[in-house]
């Protein structure tokens, strides 16, 4: 009775093992014809018992499994793209343990493919505003083909759009770890059918030509990606309210980058917002400095200098803004300020004067002081108009100059261009 039950529990372990070779042959009939949803039905049917077969049976599972949700993926299932590449993984596993290689160099093949495949939707998501899905696909092709970092730089970049900051950071402090550059060359081509100009890699790049479909072959050198990297960083810990680690960011990306003006204003920012303006009016100098004719750096040091009551520099600065561009307008009306702010300061003191013989003389010598002050307000306003006669912040201020100054025909001729 014994040996019965023996034979009866050999035969059920051998029907088992029939079982899974014709669900799996189930699946690969499924997918040559194109219906992986029904392959994935099939497969899962043997799913519960294949850890009990022999290697090289396991491995043809998960080789069929990690094709079949590779297939789905390109289909739009998004989250089949992990499965596909831990199921073609676990192959590879199977395989080495086994010392066999059958489905190993199929599955390096397939791992190609399906990177590409990954990168291709999160252009795609990138397209539409999916930014963090974006984001995780990129990082996803990086960690299938590690020497291709480009890909965990557009992940950076995307999750950075898509307002994941701490992902971002993840990732950038990845990019450092590895000694990411990102320079180089870059090997570009022409679509013929679109017409747009696509990079791509060197090999690619030189088939396309070949093949006709591109034309005007271009090698580009693109340059060091490093100071983006650590001011995005900078960026993101400013966003995150992480000043300390930001002005560290800045302080190693100015090291290699001591020129870049983007660099000094965002730092000479963030100590702004730090309060500290002695250090904000020393970089915007600083970066007047390494680029002389920017007009909007001399306008922030004149608004800087403004706020600190330093009325020449202020002048100085937004004089050269306007030198640079004339038609700067913040520029014209500040310049202007600075002008009526001064003569403003003059009436505290007249309103303290007493009607002595010697305050009368003072306060006629400070009202004339004013009135100069107000006219010359008045005349870089005036100037304004030439070529920017229909602005409507600079015929306001002109109009309360004139209010100010008591000068009535002035003021009715403004208030006249005004519409009032």
């Amino acid at each position: 009775m014994r040996t019965k039950i023996l034979i009866l529990a050999a035969m059920s372990f051998t029907m088992i093992g029939f079982s899974q070779k014709n669900e799996i042959k189930a699946a690969e009939k499924a997918l040559k014809g194109g219906d992986a949803g029904g392959a994935k039905t099939a497969l899962e049917a043997a799913a519960g018992a294949i850890s009990g077969e022999d290697a090289k049976v396991q491995a043809q599972y998960h080789y069929l499994r990690g094709r079949i949700y590779a297939d789905l993926a390109r289909k739009g299932d998004d989250s089949a793209f992990e499965t596909a590449i831990s199921s073609f993984q676990k192959a590879k596993e199977v395989e080495e343990s086994s010392g066999k290689a059958k489905y190993s160099p199929l599955i390096a093949q397939e791992m190609s493919t399906l990177a590409g495949d990954i990168v291709n939707s999160a252009i795609e998501d990138n397209k539409n505003e999916k930014y963090k899905q974006a984001g995780e696909k990129l990082y996803m092709s990086y960690k299938l083909s590690p020497r291709d970092t480009n890909y965990l730089y557009f992940a950076a970049s995307s999750a950075v759009n898509g307002g994941e900051y701490e992902q971002a950071l993840t990732y950038y402090n990845e990019l450092k770890e590895v000694g990411y550059d990102g320079g180089g060359i870059e090997y570009k081509a022409t679509n013929v059918a679109t017409g747009e100009v696509e990079t791509m890699e060197k090999v690619q790049r030189d088939l396309m030509v070949k093949s006709g479909t591109y034309k005007d072959p271009v090698d580009d050198k693109a340059p060091s990606k490093k100071a983006e990297i650590v001011k995005n960083m900078a960026l993101i810990y400013t966003q995150l309210g992480q000043d300390d680690k930001a002005l560290e960011a800045y302080k190693s990306a100015r090291a290699e980058n001591p020129k870049d003006v983007t660099l000094i204003l965002n730092e000479a920012n963030l100590h702004y917002k730090l309060g500290d303006k002695d250090k904000f009016k020393e970089l915007m100098a600083e970066a007047a400095t390494v680029a002389p004719d920017n007009p909007d750096l001399h306008y922030n040091i004149g608004v800087i200098n403004m706020e600190q009551d330093n009325i020449e520099e202020a002048r100085v600065a937004y004089r050269r803004a306007l030198e640079i561009n004339p038609g700067y307008t913040n520029a014209q009306l500040n310049l202007s300020t600075t002008y009526i702010n001064e003569g403003n300061g003059l009436i505290d003191e007249m309103n303290t004067l007493g009607n002595s013989r010697a305050d009368i003389a003072r306060y006629d010598e400070l009202k004339k002081q004013k009135d100069d002050l107000f006219q010359e307000g008045a005349d870089v306003l005036e100037e304004a108009l030439k070529t920017n006669p229909d602005n409507q912040a600079i015929l306001t201020q002109l109009k309360n100059i004139y209010g100010a100054m008591g000068d009535n025909e002035n003021f009715m001729r403004i208030k006249k261009l005004l519409g009032e």
